[in-house]
């Protein structure tokens, strides 16, 4: 008898390539991942009593198709599906799949599994949840938590993507050369989205959306295992790991936000670390940069450095000077701001993101950093003026209590202004 956590293990990591091959067979997302929920519960059920096949994959795959196969036919009233033991004995069929697999279908299959869940006509909020649900096997219900909405509306959402990819024509034959290259990078920053979506918020909803971190790690392994030589997919392995590598440090145990330059390294996970460093490093070997390495090599410099004043702030200004160049933006900026501030004082952080005001108004983070810049070169108005702006525009309670925090170490510092925190 098999253990049945393994039984459960090797369903879930065969789950995108039996998915997406199923879905090459029937056209259809609901038909797939039906066909395959069918295949694991008789994977469940066979698998502890006559042992695991050769292939589980190669098995989970000519089980679901044979149950989809019994549902169009039950449909055109046909034949029933074979016994269960003449499909627990799959012989030759079962090596023919294995075969298969071991050649370019695995690749096609699982890459254009990817290609649907992050078509451009979805709405990113869209693809992230189409993902989780098809191709990590995710229940909606927890889908639904690390959204923090309720089970019917998640439910409804998954079903709109879903019918937005039928009418819109996705071609389910093997994707082009020219696709492929056009697409990876959708796939790849569909993948930073599930991850964003877990690691923002409060300590709470960190804790509920963790999943969607590890999920979002697990494809972007499953998609640098399709392009094992291109350099940006180790860029986005490695940010990932880099940034999900300081879990453990970021809240305090009132679940209160603790900014990077605050936090105990030790508690960061130095094994993750060597890892994304070590990818990292072999990305940038190859010699074409894009956004996901240049991001990765900045937090890797993080990484490496025992603590704040050993970090080498020349060369992440220099980074996001080069991510502005890759893809301007005024939160690239705002993050450079930091670096500036490091090299060249307050004041030099200040003037550079001086034209982002209008841009970023709305934006917490912007103002957060305009109060920490003012009040590091003693102009205790400006300060208190941002902060009293970040603590309007934030989001979150955590958000908030993390600038009034700023606002009492203000008061600190600068005691002759007692109204600095006292009308906020």
């Amino acid at each position: 008898m098999i253990d049945p956590d393994w039984t459960g293990t090797a369903i879930a990591a065969a789950r995108p390539q039996a998915v997406a091959a199923l879905l090459r067979y029937f056209r259809s997302l609901d038909l797939a991942e039906d066909a395959f929920q069918d295949a694991a519960l008789r994977a469940l059920k066979t698998w502890p009593v006559k042992g695991p096949p050769r292939d589980p994959t190669a098995w989970l795959i000519m089980v679901g198709r044979n149950a989809a196969l019994d549902h169009v036919r039950r449909r055109s009233k046909q034949t029933e599906l074979p016994p269960e033991e003449t499909l627990s004995d799959l012989g030759d069929a079962e090596a023919d799949i294995a075969e298969r697999l071991d050649d370019s279908d695995y690749r096609d299959d699982v890459l254009r599994l990817l290609f649907i869940c992050s078509h451009p006509d979805l709405p990113p909020v869209h693809q992230v949840t189409l993902a989780l649900r098809i191709v990590c096997g995710l229940t909606v219900p927890q889908i639904a938590r690390a959204f923090f909405t309720g089970e019917k509306a998640m439910e409804q959402r998954i079903t709109r993507a879903k019918a937005r990819v039928a009418e819109s024509d996705v071609p389910y034959g093997v994707p082009s050369p020219a696709e492929r290259a056009d697409r990876v990078y959708a796939v790849a920053t569909m993948i930073y989205l599930v991850f964003n979506e877990g690691y923002t918020g409060n300590a709470k909803e960190t804790e509920a959306r963790a999943p969607l971190c590890d999920e979002a790690i697990r494809l972007a392994r499953l998609l640098m295992r399709l392009f094992p030589a291109e350099p940006e997919l180790m860029g986005l392995t490695a940010l990932l790991l880099i940034q999900h590598s300081r879990a453990a440090a970021r809240f305090d145990d009132n679940g209160e936000a603790i900014l990077m330059e605050q936090q105990n390294r030790r508690l960061w996970d130095h094994r993750a670390i060597a890892e994304g460093i070590a990818l990292i490093d072999k990305a940038l070997r190859h010699r074409q940069p894009g956004p996901f390495q240049v991001q990765a090599a900045i937090s890797a410099l993080h990484a490496r450095a025992s603590g704040v004043e050993e970090t080498d702030w020349v060369q992440i200004e220099r980074l996001y000077r080069t991510l502005e160049q890759m893809q301007p933006s005024p939160v690239i900026t705002l993050n450079r701001a930091v670096a500036v501030a490091r090299i060249d004082g307050p004041q030099a952080a200040l003037d550079l993101i001086a034209p982002l005001a209008e841009a970023l108004d709305g934006y917490y983070y912007y103002h957060g950093a305009v109060g920490v810049f003012s009040r590091q070169k003693g102009d205790a108005v400006a300060a208190r003026e941002a902060f009293t702006r970040a603590i309007a525009c934030s989001k979150t309670l955590s958000e908030a209590t993390h600038i009034r925090r700023q606002l009492d170490q203000l008061e600190a510092e600068f005691p002759a202004d007692k109204k600095i925190a006292r009308d906020v």
